[in-house]
Order: C-alpha cells, then sequence, then structure tokens
C-alpha cells in the first residue's frame, strides 16, 4: 500500500475469537437460516470476533501505541474457557450467538484492555460489555427475519474452547462506501505474549 492508498483511519477494536471447530459448528446450526433468509447481510465467518473493546476510527500510528501494552496484558492472562450459546437480537435487526463459559473472566480482560487502551490516552466510547458474536442484520424495514432466525438458535449449544490470542484488529479503510474486512494488525497468545508470525501469515478473528 502506497503513501497515496494508505487510509488516514482505519477502524480498531480489540476483541478475542472462536476457533476453527467452533464456527464450523455454528456454520452447520446456521446452514437451514441462510437458505430462508439470503436477504439477510450475513457477515463473513472469518470476521466472527468477540469484541472487549471497540475504538471506531484512529491513525494507523495510533492503533500501533497498543502494541507494547496488549502485549504485556496478554502475557500475564491465561486462556479463557468459552463456548458458543443460544442466540438474539438487538434492534429487532442486529442477529448474534451468545456467549458462555468463565464470563467473569472474560469481563475482567475486557476491563484490563480498556484500561490499557486509556492509559495510552486513546479516547473511545466505553460501551457496556455484552459478550456475542454479530452473525448477520436485516435489511432496513425487514423487523422480523433476526428474531425468526434467533429463535430457531435458541436452544444452540456449542462445544467448549480455549480462547488463547488477544487480537487488535483494524479495517482496510475509515469512512469506505465499499466492502470493510478486518486483519490483525497484532495477536498475542494470552500466557506468552508471543505474537504471530509475519503479517502475511495471520488471519482475521473469526
Amino acid at each position: 500500500m502506497t503513501d497515496q492508498t494508505r487510509p488516514a483511519t482505519v477502524r480498531v477494536f480489540i476483541a478475542l475469537a472462536p476457533p476453527d471447530h467452533a464456527k464450523e459448528e455454528l456454520t452447520r446450526e446456521l446452514r437451514s437460516a441462510y437458505g430462508t433468509h439470503p436477504h439477510m447481510r450475513w457477515n463473513r465467518v472469518e470476521d466472527w470476533h468477540i469484541t472487549l473493546a471497540f475504538l471506531g476510527e484512529l491513525p494507523p500510528e495510533t492503533a500501533l501505541l497498543l502494541q507494547a501494552p496488549l502485549a504485556e496484558l496478554a502475557a500475564g492472562r491465561e486462556p479463557i474457557p468459552l463456548s458458543l450459546r443460544g442466540s438474539g437480537h438487538f434492534d429487532d435487526r442486529v442477529l448474534w450467538s451468545g456467549i458462555d463459559g468463565d464470563l467473569d473472566a472474560l469481563h475482567m480482560l475486557a476491563d484490563d484492555v480498556r484500561t490499557a487502551v486509556k492509559n495510552c490516552g486513546i479516547v473511545f466510547e466505553a460501551r457496556p460489555l455484552r459478550p456475542h458474536l454479530t452473525l448477520a442484520r436485516a435489511r432496513r424495514g425487514d423487523r422480523s427475519s433476526a428474531g425468526e432466525i434467533a429463535e430457531g438458535l435458541a436452544e444452540f449449544t456449542g462445544l467448549p474452547w480455549p480462547a488463547e490470542r488477544l487480537h487488535l484488529v483494524g479495517s482496510n479503510a475509515g469512512r469506505s462506501r465499499g466492502p470493510i474486512h478486518y486483519r490483525d494488525i497484532e495477536s498475542w497468545a494470552l500466557g506468552s505474549g508471543a505474537p504471530t508470525g509475519s503479517r502475511a501469515d495471520r488471519q482475521s478473528p473469526r
């Protein structure tokens, strides 16, 4: 990316991500809904994540300030046992899958992540943590589809898994009219602080 094409801002958040087998399990559960509700704006599976702190649009160089404190934070934390469970919707339009497991540890990690961000002088809207995966959004005027799909997923209980990495994620652009894709700026193993390899080898949270 050249200086001429580099975005002035990127949308940044800090998150955990379910492993491949958990995503595959939920994807199988969603197959019928994909067929019956193709008009929903389904999120890419590779973008599924549990947001701990959404920072909004930041200059790329500001996002880089977070790497050292987040690496130190991740190094002192153990993986968190979690699972996917149930479903629901926000404002009749945003479909989500719920999170179960050690939610106390999840909230503690989120609190410490947000403190680290504030200590870097980054101002953001600290909304209450509501652990979930955003799966899809209904189109404007459609007030029933998200609820119908959520009802079908109400009894879903996924197998447990450990959340093992902390992800600092950025978009390909700030306020863009095109599709927004996310990738890891960096990620760290909980309990070791060891970052992933080259950026080319990294994957966005799923």
